[in-house]
């Protein structure tokens, strides 16, 4: 089974979209609807993955937060 690696939820202003970053010059590559991973939220990896409302604005499945920005990831 292959590791997951470990990275922060960014907003890519040039995409309009959510990538991860992994270090300072890399990244995952562009997140799109349905992407599925780990988010560590309360102390502990929960699985989700994210998605676009009808107001155009991104979520994560099942976390509440009110930035997306700077969460930690696991893919």
């Amino acid at each position: 089974m292959a590791q997951k690696m470990t990275g922060a939820l960014v907003f890519d202003e040039r995409t309009d979209r959510y990538d991860i970053r992994f270090d300072l010059a890399s990244y995952y590559g562009g997140l799109h609807c349905g992407d599925c991973f780990d988010v560590f939220t309360r102390g502990k990896w929960k699985p989700t993955r994210i998605e676009m409302n009808m107001a155009q604005e991104w979520y994560l499945v099942g976390i509440k937060a009110d930035d997306l920005n700077g969460l930690r990831l696991r893919i």
